[in-house]
C-alpha cells in the first residue's frame, strides 16, 4: 500500500502498467499498420485516429510511470 508521502508503485501494480503499456504500443503499431494497407479513406482515418489514442495512452501510462519512480 502506497504512504501519503511514498510515491513508489506495489510490484503487483508496476507489472500490470508494464503490460498496458506493452498492449497501448502493439495497439498503435497495428492501428498504423492497418491504416497504411487500407484504401479507404475512411477506413484509413478510423486506423489514423485509433493509432492516436493508443499513441497517447502509452504516453499518459509513461508519464505515470515515470512520476512515481
Amino acid at each position: 500500500m502506497m504512504n501519503a508521502g511514498n510515491k513508489q508503485i506495489e510490484s503487483n501494480n508496476l507489472k500490470v502498467i508494464k503490460d498496458q503499456l506493452a498492449y497501448e504500443s502493439l495497439m498503435n503499431k497495428k492501428f498504423n499498420e492497418y491504416g497504411e494497407m487500407c484504401s479507404d479513406p475512411q477506413i484509413k482515418s478510423l486506423c489514423s485516429q485509433s493509432s492516436g489514442v493508443h499513441k497517447q495512452n502509452f504516453t499518459n501510462l509513461k508519464t505515470y510511470l515515470d512520476s512515481h519512480q
